[in-house]
This record gives C-alpha cells, sequence and structure tokens, in this order.
C-alpha cells in the first residue's frame, strides 16, 4: 500500500507543478514538451551510466504508442483550456479513468467486487462534484464542445491505459526504457507543434519544463512501480480521487480560492469512495 500512498503524492506534487506554470502565464505546450524531452534524457542517460541500456521490439512498440497518446492527450488539454470551461475539462480529464478501469475487468480480468463497484462508481461522481466549481473565460458549445471533452476523456484514458499494458506486456523490468521511449516520443512530437506554431520558447518556461522533467522521471517510477504490484480497477479511482481531493483542499486553504458547495460536498464523497475501494 506504500506505493499506492506514494503515487498519490507524486501526482499531486506534478499537478501543483503545472499549476506554478499556469499561474505565471507560461506556454503550457512548451512546458510538457520540455518537460518530455528531459524525461528521456534522464532515464536515457541513467541506462547508460548503470550500463541497462537495451532495447526490444516491445519496448518501442510500448514506448511509441504511450508517447504519442501522451502528448495528444496533453496538447489537446492544454488547446481546451483556452476555449472550454475549465470545469468541463478538469472533469473530462479525470473521469478518463473509467478508461484504464473498464480494461482491467473487461481485457485483463482485474479483481473487482460489489463493494469496490460501488466505490468506483461514488469515485466518478465525486470527480464530477469537485470539479464543477471550476470555471473559464472562454466557451465553447454544442458538438464542438461534446468532442472536445470526449477527445480529452479517451486520449487521456490512454495514456492511462498504456502504461498498465506495460505490466500485462511483461515489460515491468523493462518500465525505464519504455518510459524513455515514451518521453522521446512525446517530446519530438512537441517539438513538431510548436515549431509548425512558430513560438519561440522563452527561458523561463524551459527552466520550469526542465525542473518537471526531472521530477516527473521520479514520479513515473514510483507510479509504474505501483501498477506493477495493484490492480488498475484499484489504482486508478483511489489516486484520482485522492488527487483531486488534495488538489480542492490546496486551492481552498492555501490558494485561498472558495469552494462552492457541491465541491465540497464532493470532497467528502471521494473520502468515502476512497474507502469503499480500498
Amino acid at each position: 500500500m506504500i506505493w499506492l500512498v506514494l503515487s498519490i503524492f507524486v501526482d499531486f506534487v506534478f499537478v501543483q507543478l503545472f499549476k506554478v506554470g499556469q499561474r505565471r502565464g507560461l506556454h503550457s505546450p512548451t512546458v510538457v514538451t520540455m518537460n518530455y524531452l528531459i524525461v528521456a534524457v534522464s532515464i536515457f542517460l541513467y541506462l547508460i551510466v548503470t550500463d541497462q541500456f537495451t532495447l526490444s521490439y516491445p519496448m518501442v512498440l510500448t514506448g511509441l504508442v504511450t508517447g504519442v497518446a501522451f502528448i495528444s492527450a496533453m496538447l489537446t488539454i492544454t488547446h481546451s483550456f483556452e476555449i472550454a470551461p475549465a470545469g468541463a475539462v478538469f472533469t473530462a480529464n479525470r473521469m478518463s479513468v473509467a478508461v484504464p478501469v473498464a480494461m482491467g475487468v473487461w481485457v485483463w480480468n482485474e479483481p473487482i467486487d460489489v463493494e469496490q463497484i460501488a466505490g468506483i462508481s461514488l469515485a466518478f461522481l465525486a470527480l464530477a462534484m469537485m470539479t464543477s466549481g471550476i470555471d473559464g473565460s472562454k466557451h465553447t458549445s454544442g458538438p464542438r464542445a461534446l468532442g472536445l471533452f470526449l477527445a480529452i476523456l479517451f486520449l487521456q484514458g490512454l495514456s492511462h491505459t498504456c502504461l498498465r499494458s506495460v505490466h500485462y506486456n511483461g515489460l515491468d523490468d523493462a518500465f525505464l526504457q519504455v518510459l524513455m521511449i515514451t518521453g522521446a516520443t512525446a517530446g519530438t512530437i512537441g517539438c513538431t507543434a510548436i515549431t509548425i506554431l512558430r513560438r519561440r520558447p522563452r527561458a523561463d518556461e524551459l527552466k520550469l519544463g526542465g525542473f518537471i522533467g526531472l521530477y516527473n522521471a521520479l514520479a513515473l517510477c514510483v507510479i509504474m512501480t505501483a501498477l506493477s504490484k495493484l490492480p488498475g480497477t484499484l489504482f486508478f479511482p483511489v489516486v484520482g480521487c485522492s488527487v483531486v481531493l488534495l488538489d480542492n483542499l490546496t486551492a481552498h486553504f492555501f490558494w485561498r480560492e472558495r469552494l462552492n458547495r457541491i465541491a465540497a460536498a464532493g470532497v467528502a464523497v471521494a473520502a468515502l469512495a476512497i474507502v469503499l475501494v480500498v
């Protein structure tokens, strides 16, 4: 259970680091891209120094698919914040845990009982409630909005599922190699997108992205270790709920952002959901 607790902590800190960039008005795609490049470089150097650099077709294929999923999800999410209500974006992002949970049950036969089903259902309700108070200044509606939110849910869910597939592909002992390919793939695509947009990265964006990348390399190692030991039906609902719960409490007590009644009730529902799932 210690790996579950550590995963909650590292994911929560990761979210807060990106919030720092948003509050400073930094270009999120640049920060995200730099983050992935540093993940790839740092892991590559570690594998070289420790004489563990080996690659195989399953490692490369899993890393490529995961990298495409990662950067596609992150670019879609960062773009969505510019044109859609933040609450809806956050909700779609966190509800994406439904994808790896469903895959775990239907494809990989992961264990689940009635109590956990009730807890997971409450977790989804809590996620929707806790993100209900977040709003944005720009709005899109109709089929475009629905398509955007479904894309976030699917792409982020696919990212989670790709990480989960490492265990079922028998690559637990090679997750560093998979993460290296993932970072290199996501970073390369991100650089291409920034080049197409003709945006010149700023020094502060590169610095923050580099710092987050070093942190993310360690955080992903913690998460991959947890996924090698825990079923996704436990990991994803508990981590997703816990991170949003902690984020709401931090926003309320540290950033002085007021929670509305629905979001506050969602915190209580999330706590109950975690107890049921665990």
